[in-house]
């Protein structure tokens, strides 16, 4: 999907890492919600409540899921699903564009 139809969005930036993760929250009418952002080069661990999926849309990053021991690689047009209430690492090796869909049970 290359475009939101009849979404809120929500005017706060989500801020994290000194500002190299930002996203900003679209609601859409049915009440679910996803998140737009851009990641800088480095190295971040997320935790999670609810179950995620994260697209990423550009760049180039490196996954170590929960319960895993190998990183894996993602790149643009690539997505990985994020189980809830678990923590997840990056390591973000190209400015990376994405979009984070979550999972309400």
């Amino acid at each position: 999907m290359e475009q939101f139809e009849k979404v809120s969005i929500v005017k706060k930036a989500n801020v994290y890492f000194d500002g190299k993760v930002t996203s900003r929250t679209v609601i859409f009418a049915d009440g679910s919600r996803k998140t737009l952002g851009i990641m800088l080069p480095g190295e971040y661990e997320f935790g999670t409540a609810a179950a995620e999926i994260m697209e990423i849309l550009a760049g180039e990053l490196m996954v170590l899921l929960p319960g895993q021991s190998d990183w894996l690689t993602y790149k643009a047009g690539d997505s990985f699903q994020v189980p809830a209430e678990s923590r997840f690492k990056l390591k973000v090796l190209l400015v990376a564009d994405y979009c984070c869909s979550y999972i309400e049970k």
